[in-house]
């Protein structure tokens, strides 16, 4: 028979889920490998099965655990890894996570569990704006696939594409007034959405080398709309 302290210590290691009966407990053998698997908790020494809060605090003491990185962008936030996303429920994800770790819930606690919420909100953080804006989450999805963009690489663009890019500031450099400005940044903005439907294609056919080049084209057009912000805010 199992005691009541044995059955409490289960349900720590979620070896013996409460309200599940006739689940088959793990061996003797497997419960240490499960548990041995799991980095121990900084604070009380326990490991084990994850917590509440994606594994954020440990299941024993709620210590805040130190965050994981290697864990990527798209899990952290709870999206398919994939290139079109729902932005609603990533800013709602983003949300929860920061209501989860933000330093301004953890003013009260160790100064070791601060430091950790730093780390973890930061990361949130960067998850989410790379993540939201199209040209980022492409370059960070492409880059988990094992693919960068150096430096360079307008090299290999098609000369047609840099001198439609050249005329575009061009224009945009002898732009007389805020009439200009606007038609230019309707182009751009055009020019963007169309590449960004582009590559949402080429990732869902894993043709990655076509994602490049259509990401490499957005970066082109990102480096204009920040020339346009600039040549908006007045002297």
């Amino acid at each position: 028979m199992w005691s009541w302290r044995s059955r409490a210590l289960l349900r720590v290691w979620d070896l013996w889920p409460a309200g599940v009966p006739g689940r088959r407990l793990l061996s003797s053998d497997a419960a240490s490998q499960a548990r041995s698997d799991s980095p121990a908790c900084w604070n009380c020494g326990v490991s084990g099965g994850p917590g509440s809060g994606d594994g954020f605090f440990c299941p024993r003491c709620r210590a805040l655990q130190p965050p994981d990185r290697a864990r990527d962008y798209f899990s952290l936030l709870d999206c398919k890894r994939s290139f079109r996303v729902d932005t609603t429920k990533l800013q709602r994800r983003y949300q929860e996570l920061q209501r989860l770790v933000h330093p301004d819930f953890f003013s009260q606690r160790s100064q070791t569990e601060k430091d950790f919420s730093e780390k973890h909100s930061t990361m949130v953080n960067d998850a989410y704006k790379t993540l939201l804006a199209p040209l980022s989450r492409g370059l960070y999805l492409l880059k988990l696939h094992g693919v960068e963009i150096s430096e360079g690489t307008h090299d290999e663009m098609d000369k047609q594409f840099l001198m439609e890019i050249m005329e575009i500031n061009e224009t945009l450099a002898e732009a007389p007034n805020e009439a200009v400005l606007k038609e230019i940044e309707s182009i751009v903005r055009a020019k963007q959405k169309e590449l960004t439907d582009n590559v949402g294609n080429a990732f869902e056919q894993e043709d990655f080398e076509k994602a490049k080049e259509i990401l490499t084209k957005m970066r082109y057009f990102s480096n204009i709309e920040e020339k346009i912000k600039l040549k908006k805010i007045p002297p």
